[in-house]
């Protein structure tokens, strides 16, 4: 079967993204998934989407790690899946759909940056040597003097796999503060299982982490990852933190044939 599938990226964090509303493809193409993903023997990416009807939204969200697996929430693949169901006129320029965490609202400008709303967040557990909280996935985020010299695949690997996150793993973020409102991000990413050029769900972790602990007051925080620039908003409360924003580009790379 010839499948038609496209690759997006958010900020250098890309997906391959394929057209599933007639379901020729099943969640349990795990070897394929990981093969296509596969930056040598298969087309390349950090995460596989597919785009599903819904009875009730717009659209669903399927994703799937590098790895083959099915996933959490992916932020810059809700992103770019929003900036594909446009490109197919299945929306205009807002949109509510269904993802692995629940409902997401996200709009998208004539010049493709999207903002995608995401899950409230209530908890958030701190102590002197990093923060924890989920933001549709796990992350860890752990401060550093100058995140260019740490080894993110060596020191992310060996958080992820520690007694920590032995159980599920986790998403480790590596965080410069450059100021007030302003930090630079590096992750490791489970299910990648090494750096990615950046992650929606991380620097939106890292957003919130800073303003718990203090390291920000602004609640409108920029992220600068190594695929580029986000931004996230939000408000917050004795009950934590809602109305959160993940902006930023979503970019259509190419579109192409494999055999499925």
């Amino acid at each position: 079967m010839k499948l038609t599938f496209y690759k997006y990226q958010g900020t250098g964090n890309d997906f391959i993204i394929v057209d599933n509303r007639l379901f020729k493809i099943g969640k349990n193409d795990t070897k394929k998934i990981a093969h296509w993903c596969d930056r040598r023997f298969g087309i390349g990416a950090d995460g596989f989407i597919m785009l599903e009807n819904h009875p009730k939204y717009d659209f669903r969200m399927v994703y799937f790690n590098a790895d083959g697996n099915e996933s959490s929430m992916c932020g810059n693949g809700g992103r770019c899946i929003t900036a594909f169901a446009k490109y197919l006129k299945i929306i205009d320029n807002q949109t509510t759909f269904e993802a692995i965490d629940g409902l997401h609202e996200a709009q998208i400008d004539d010049n493709g940056i999207v903002s995608l709303k995401m899950q409230d967040v209530e908890s958030i557990n701190s102590n002197n040597d990093f923060t924890f909280l989920d933001t549709g996935s796990p992350h860890h985020v752990k401060m550093a003097e100058n995140v260019s010299d740490i080894n993110v695949k060596l020191d992310g690997a060996a958080i992820r796999y520690s007694d920590l996150y032995k159980a599920n793993g986790c998403n480790i973020n590596f965080v410069e503060q450059l100021s007030n409102n302003t930090f630079k991000v590096r992750t490791y990413e489970r299910g990648v299982e090494d750096e990615t050029f950046s992650c929606g769900t991380g620097v939106t972790a890292v957003a919130l982490a800073m303003h718990a602990n203090k390291k920000t007051t602004e609640q409108t925080v920029q992220l600068i990852t190594e695929g580029g620039d986000l931004q996230v908003k939000f408000d917050s409360s004795g009950k934590g933190y809602h109305n959160i924003w993940l902006i930023g580009p979503a970019v259509q790379v190419f579109k192409g044939e494999i055999e499925w």
